[in-house]
Parts: C-alpha cells; sequence; structure tokens
C-alpha cells in the first residue's frame, strides 16, 4: 500500500477508534512502569503525539470546515437555489454553514494555508480537493456577482464584495496569498485576475504611514496593527515569487522590519497588539493572536524570500528573537493565554495553534534547534488536541477582536466553535507535527519522563548513571 493511502487508511481508523478526549487528569503513556511514583500526571495529554492521531484530528477539522462552506448560491429571502445564471438576481447570495464561515474572509485564508500544508504532509488529497471547490467556485460565479453589482449597486451585501471592491487588508491580503500558493502548487484554476485586484491593494492602495508601514485609519486616524504583518506582508511576498520583482520583497522585509520598531517590545521580545499615532506612548496590551499573526507572517516570508536578499538575515533574527519569548511563555497546560503576558486570562486557541505551527516549523526547516523547541511544540499540541472536538469543530478560540484601549476588553472576550481563527492554525500545527515527528535529522528520545529533541548530528548522548 502507498504510504499517502496507508496514512489515509490509519487517519481513518484512528478516527473511528479513538474517542475524543476525556477530561484529565492524564497520565504519561510512554511511562510503560504504572507504579512509577515519580510519575506525575497532567491537565492536558502528556505523551508522544502519534501521526495517525494526528492525522485522524486533522480530518475531523477538514470535514467540519467542508460542510460549513457550501458552495451553492440561493435566494436569500427563502433559500431556494438559484439555477439561472444568465441574468443576475438582487438577492442571490452564498448560502452559508450554520458556523457561518466566509468564503473570502482572512481568516479562510488561513484555513487554505492549513490545508495545502496538510496535503504536503499526509499526501491526502482531500484537503487539497476542498481549496479546489472553493477556488473553482470563485472562477465559475465572479462573473455572476459581477454583472449583480453592476446592475443593482449592493456594495457590501454583495457576496463577492470582497473581491469586487476590497477596502482593507482584510478583504485582499491574506486570501491573495492563499490564491498565489494554491497556484504554486497546481492546485485550482487560473485566478491571476483576481490575484491582481487582490494584490494591487496590498501593494498600491492600502492606507500606509508617511514611511511605508502598512496602516488603518482605525481606531484612531493612522493606527499600525500587528495583525497587518499577516494580512499584508505574506501577499506582498508571495507575490515576489510569483512574479520575481524584488521590490515585492523589499516592500514585505521593510513592513516586518518597520512594523516590529513600531509594535515589538525588546523587554519582553513581544508585539503589542497596535500602535496609534497620536498617541505613542500609551499603555501597551500582548495580545496573543497579535503575536500569533506576527510569527506567522514572519515564518511565511522566511519561507519564499530569497536567502541573499538583505533582509533575510534581519527578518529570521526577528523571528528566533520573538519565538523565544513566545517560547518562555507557555503556561504549564501546554498553551498561552489570551493576554499571554497575564496568566489570570483565559488560554486561547488559535495563538496557541500558530506559535506550535511556527515552532515547529521553524525546528523542521533548520531555523531553530529542536532541543527545547521540539519538546515546546509538542506540548503545545497535545494540548490544542483536546480542543478538537468528534465533529471537528475546535473549542476555544476567541472571535473577531478590533486593537481596544482597555484590558478589561480583551480579557472578556467571548470564544466561540464559529470563530474560524482557530480552523487554519489548527490544520499548519497538525500538519507541521506530523512533519515534526517524521523528520529524519530529529531523535525523539523519551528519558527522565520526559522528552529531548536530539539532533541526530549533534553527538552521543548517554544515560548510564541514570538509566
Amino acid at each position: 500500500m502507498p504510504p499517502s493511502r496507508l496514512l489515509a487508511f490509519l487517519a481513518a481508523f484512528a478516527c473511528l477508534a479513538a474517542p475524543a478526549h476525556a477530561e484529565g487528569p492524564y497520565r504519561n503513556p510512554d511511562n510503560k512502569n504504572p507504579n512509577d511514583a515519580a510519575e506525575g500526571t497532567y491537565p492536558v495529554p502528556y505523551k508522544k503525539p502519534v501521526v495517525a492521531e494526528i492525522a485522524a484530528s486533522l480530518q475531523r477539522i477538514r470535514g467540519y470546515v467542508d460542510s460549513q462552506t457550501p458552495t451553492r448560491i440561493v435566494h436569500k429571502g427563502s433559500g431556494a437555489p438559484v439555477t439561472d445564471f444568465r441574468t443576475p438576481v438582487a438577492d442571490a447570495v452564498v448560502e452559508k454553514g450554520d458556523a457561518d464561515f466566509g468564503l473570502q474572509a482572512y481568516e479562510m485564508g488561513v484555513v487554505h494555508a492549513g490545508l495545502l500544508k496538510a496535503t504536503a504532509a499526509t499526501g491526502d488529497r482531500r484537503y487539497a480537493a476542498l481549496t479546489q471547490r472553493h477556488l473553482q467556485f470563485f472562477a465559475d460565479r465572479l462573473p455572476y456577482f459581477r454583472a449583480q453589482e453592476q446592475r443593482f449597486h449592493l456594495e457590501r451585501a454583495n457576496s463577492f464584495a470582497h473581491f469586487l471592491d476590497p477596502r482593507a487588508l482584510d478583504d485582499a491580503g491574506s486570501m491573495c496569498a492563499a490564491m498565489m500558493r494554491a497556484r504554486q502548487a497546481g492546485i485550482g484554476p487560473d485566478l491571476s485576475a483576481q490575484i491582481k485586484v487582490c494584490g494591487d491593494w496590498v501593494a498600491k492602495r492600502q492606507f500606509r504611514l508617511p514611511d511605508g508601514t502598512l496602516a488603518r485609519q482605525r481606531p484612531q486616524a493612522a493606527s499600525l496593527w500587528a495583525d497587518d504583518m499577516y494580512m499584508g506582508i505574506p501577499a506582498l511576498a508571495e507575490l515576489g515569487r510569483m512574479t520575481g520583482d524584488r521590490a515585492y520583497f523589499d516592500d514585505a522585509v521593510k513592513n516586518v522590519l518597520q512594523m516590529t520598531d513600531y509594535l515589538f517590545d525588546p523587554q519582553r521580545n513581544l508585539y503589542t497588539h497596535g500602535w496609534n499615532a497620536n498617541n505613542p506612548d500609551a499603555p501597551r496590551f500582548y495580545w496573543a493572536r497579535a503575536n500569533g499573526w506576527a510569527v506567522l507572517a514572519m515564518s511565511d516570508v522566511l519561507d519564499v524570500l530569497p536567502k541573499d536578499h538583505p533582509g533575510y538575515p534581519k527578518v529570521m533574527a526577528q523571528l528566533k528573537r520573538t519565538l523565544r519569548g513566545i517560547a518562555e511563555r507557555q503556561s504549564g497546560a501546554g498553551m498561552w493565554h489570551q493576554m499571554i503576558d497575564r496568566d489570570d486570562s483565559y488560554l486561547e486557541t488559535s495563538a496557541s495553534a500558530m506559535f506550535v505551527y511556527v515552532l515547529a516549523h521553524a525546528v523542521n526547516e533548520g531555523w531553530i534547534s529542536p532541543t527545547t523547541y521540539g519538546s515546546i511544540a509538542q506540548a503545545g499540541w497535545n494540548a490544542l488536541s483536546a480542543r478538537i472536538d468528534a465533529q471537528g469543530r475546535v473549542e476555544g478560540t476567541c472571535v473577531g477582536t478590533t486593537f481596544a484601549s482597555d484590558q478589561v476588553y480583551y480579557y472578556n472576550r467571548p470564544t466561540s466553535t464559529a470563530a474560524m481563527h482557530g480552523y487554519g492554525p489548527m490544520l499548519l500545527a497538525g500538519a507541521e507535527m506530523i512533519r515534526l515527528l517524521n523528520n529524519p535529522a530529529i531523535d525523539i528520545q523519551f528519558r527522565v519522563r520526559t522528552y529531548h529533541y536530539v539532533p541526530k548530528d549533534g553527538g552521543q548522548t548517554s544515560y548510564r548513571e541514570h538509566p
């Protein structure tokens, strides 16, 4: 049986055989001595992950996203299907699932990034098939909704408004990067015309500070959001890869470094969520997902930035510095807090998944040492795996959050399984953990009741004094 089919079989078997995680405390199953008085218990699973179990979890997530993203056009009032696509009608909309996932939302761009990574990690084409379905729908129905807009002028009520009339990085950058990645992988139809629309917004039309830093005009007239490191910078880097124009790479690097100058706290090695030009000395709030967007953006840039680019070592150094700050703040439950520097805030899923992905990816790419960082990623994934329910819903994800000016707002943001922000990062994290577990350069040793990711070229270890 080919490896990809075997992995798919094991994943399907594990999905049927393994119930959802029970509540803790958990004992480490890799310690085979049930009478070991020195073995503790843990609030989340503490073990070496199993590839088949990760694959099963990812398939549940894929299946849930698939079920919640119908690619059908219906009449808004009745829900009846639209069957005539020759002449547009004003009430034609894209059907939505119960979770109300937007097909063109920035969160869906992260989902597609995760689906592509999962395809590569597992060889299972069902992940790519979901991306293929969405992108083919865009190609098939964009002309219809363009004609609808020309006739009825629905503006934001048009289901394809983000594509037809992008007005912010949220409308353009993440999905633009996803479409370029799919194009690079040979998945889906030719969407070069739409890539041009979205790419031009990011590169030429988005509001910027006078120094060229990507910015917003909310909540103040000139504001920076750490979110926009992801909403804009990876798209610029992907435009560089697609076109060969190094000016896009230059812009991507400039924005990494300049956003860092405004938002990064070198004492904490963390990013604050935002910065207002009219109040540059305001208190800083270290929202975890903002830091997730930052490291995810830098990781994506390094994946495509030519190594001879003068900005490559600068971006690399900044990513390493941030990952160190993040790693030091992992909770005893394996995840990270909503306010990453505040242990009394709740443990949040989407940021934790971004951190696990980037930590594991950086190890796999040889950017950081597997020593310590491999174990941190493993513990993070084990905690995350307990937040995927039997239906494939991701629990504990903070809903959409603006750049705010008080801790109370951030502390009390609700979580929801309908917050799509958690699904793409979870796919990314699981796919990268499969790569990490299969990494031929690393020996994962279980010694003295814990795990050590030992580089195979790092010398011989010895436990003679502590077998």
